[in-house]
Order: C-alpha cells, then structure tokens, then sequence
C-alpha cells in the first residue's frame, strides 16, 4: 500500500501553507517521512507555470487557458513529484489539488465540474487525496489576512462574489464527500487549528493502519 496523500483546500487566508508546514514537523517529530508541496507548483515546470497563473499581468487569460495551465501543472507535479514519493513510502502533503480546480476553475470561472474533473482524472492518472482537510474561514476575513502578507495575486485579487463563490463550493464539495473531507473552522488562532489538523490526521493514519 502506498504512503497516505493528503491535501489542504479552502478560500484564501485560511493559513493553509502555515498548518502544512506545521502537519511536516510534527508528523516528522513522529519519525514519518513527508514532502510538503502546492499548487500549482512541485517541480521546475509547474513552477513557472505558477508564475503565470498568478501573475496579476496575465489577468486577460481565459478560463479555459487557466484551466488547461493549470492541468499541465497538475499533471508534471503528479508525475514527477506526487506520486514518486507515496510509492516511494513518503506521505505527501500538498497545498492545493484537484478540489480547487472544481472550485476556481468551475465555480469561479464557471467551467463544467463535471469536464473538470474528468480532465483532471486525465491528467492525474486517477489519483485521488486519501484525506482533504478544509480550511473553512470567511471570505472578509481570509482576504483581510491574505493582504497582510503581500500584495493581492490574480486570484486573491478578484471580486468578492468570486470569492464568496469558491467558498460556497469548497463547502458543497466537503458535503458531497464526508469520507474524504474534513472541515476545519480557520478563523480561530494559529495554535487551535494546527492541534485540529494534528489530530484529524492521526486519527485518519491510525484508521489506515487498522
């Protein structure tokens, strides 16, 4: 059996790359081996691709260029990164996959989940997050934090209706697959949701064992 791969998703400002990198150390302090990474991004192709993808003077793209883009990503990131490493026995914990092509390319672009998630399993291979932890926080508040740390990208930088879009759709995501997707309220502090996020995770890994 290959090693677990865990996804973060959720609106901006939800701390997300903050409790990733915190899930790495303390599950490392565990004696588990793990490789943190995001998306769009993981190797040298997928990076650049970022720079694009976020860039705020590549903002006349279309909806369809960005999702495409992002599936090239998506698809050199699996390939050469993911999965290498879960088959290699590294648990794999990934800011960002799948699930936010369905919610920015699908509810905020207004691109077809369904095509979405069938270019996806495309360019994937058919890999699926053993468990997705949600990062729930309110659109104004995650915006608001986002701004603190640096200057809006193409994403952060859209309307509110957008954002309010990705998270009504993030959530209706986290409804259709209980199994999968653990929700987490974000707006509390930093500590709080680290130690939720620590002991979701143990508890799936001590599930995967049994």
């Amino acid at each position: 059996m290959r090693a677990p791969f865990v996804t973060f998703e959720g609106p901006e400002g939800g701390g997300k790359s903050t409790q990733v990198a915190r899930l790495a150390r303390a599950l490392g302090a565990q004696g588990l081996r793990c490789q943190i990474t995001r998306e769009p991004g993981g190797t040298k192709l997928a990076d650049q691709l970022r720079k694009i993808l976020l860039s705020r003077s590549t903002k006349d793209l279309s909806a369809q260029t960005e999702l495409l883009l992002m599936l090239a990503a998506r698809a050199d990131h699996v390939s050469n990164l993911i999965r290498p490493s879960l088959e290699d026995g590294i648990t794999v914990i990934c800011d960002r996959f799948v699930d936010s092509s369905v919610a920015y390319q699908g509810a905020g672009r207004g691109l077809d989940p369904a095509l979405i998630r069938q270019l996806n399993d495309f360019a994937t291979g058919g890999l699926v997050p053993d468990l997705t932890l949600l990062l729930d926080v309110p659109v104004e508040l995650g915006l608001e934090r986002a701004a603190r740390t640096s200057r809006p990208d193409r994403f952060e930088g859209q309307a509110l209706d957008f954002h309010n879009r990705l998270r009504q759709a993030f959530r209706e995501l986290a409804k259709a697959e209980p199994g999968r997707v653990r929700v987490l309220d974000a707006s509390q502090g930093e500590e709080v949701v680290a130690s939720q996020v620590l002991q979701t995770v143990q508890s799936f890994l001590a599930t995967r064992k049994a």
